[in-house]
């Protein structure tokens, strides 16, 4: 990747965390405008239209993302909430429908400020290995990146999307939790953890943790989305008559 596009990316990711959107979205654009691979700026350009009002442009971005990456559950999640807003309920049903078909070393005995360095350099490398699309090594560089250093939730929480882009629900889910333990204020790995015990059919626990988010972080733009999906859901259940068979 180009240097000069690298940089945009990070400082994108960096003001998208921040909830810096306007200097995230200009920086998102521009990286898009050179390299259109990257899954998760798109879904980030689509959580930002979306934060605006602009559906339809929302709805593409997370289309972008999505086609990109098929097993992208926060974007297939995103593409359903936006579609719901549209009014396309049939369309957002079945994107509902495909989520939920988703389907040890010792301690190191280094010095610990030694320890997170390697870590984090068994992460950057295990990053490198993801945007070149070979997963498999890039886990096994989060997973020494985990070993090196357990309680780091943010390497935990990475180390379960890439369980997750793998098509491995049960390990990302592991991830989440340790990460939840590791820090229990940590709220990527919480909103992640939800989408993860969504995918998994516990709808009830997803939205537990979504709104543990909105109690640390009320603004939280994805935590309402989907809680306001799961209430619009259960609201929409309850509404439908009830297929009793015609008495006899």
């Amino acid at each position: 990747m180009d240097e000069r596009i690298k940089g945009l990316l990070v400082r994108g990711r960096e003001h998208y965390q921040k909830r810096e959107f306007d200097k995230a979205d200009y920086l998102l654009r521009e990286v898009v405008e050179h390299s259109d691979s990257y899954a998760d700026v798109f879904d980030m350009l689509g959580i930002i239209a979306h934060s605006r009002g602009d559906l339809h442009a929302a709805a593409r971005y997370f289309e972008r993302a999505v086609a990109l990456n098929s097993a992208y559950t926060e974007a297939l999640l995103n593409l359903a909430v936006t579609y719901n807003d549209l009014g396309r309920y049939e369309a957002a049903r079945q994107i509902h429908s495909k989520v939920r078909k988703l389907g040890n070393v010792g301690p190191v005995q280094i010095d610990p400020f030694a320890r997170g360095k390697i870590a984090n350099m068994h992460a950057d490398l295990g990053q490198a290995y993801a945007e070149a699309g070979i997963v498999h090594e890039a886990i096994e560089q989060y997973l020494k990146a985990v070993q090196l250093c357990p309680s780091f939730a943010d390497l935990r929480t990475r180390l379960g999307t890439l369980y997750r882009d793998a098509g491995d629900l049960q390990r990302a889910r592991e991830q989440y939790e340790a990460a939840k333990i590791a820090n229990p204020k940590y709220v990527p790995a919480r909103v992640l953890l939800g989408v993860t015990l969504f995918s998994l059919g516990d709808s009830s626990a997803a939205v537990g943790e979504w709104r543990a988010v909105l109690e640390m972080d009320p603004d939280n733009k994805s935590a309402q989305m989907y809680v306001r999906m799961c209430d619009t859901q259960a609201q929409a259940a309850r509404a439908r008559p009830s297929q009793q068979p015609p008495p006899q």
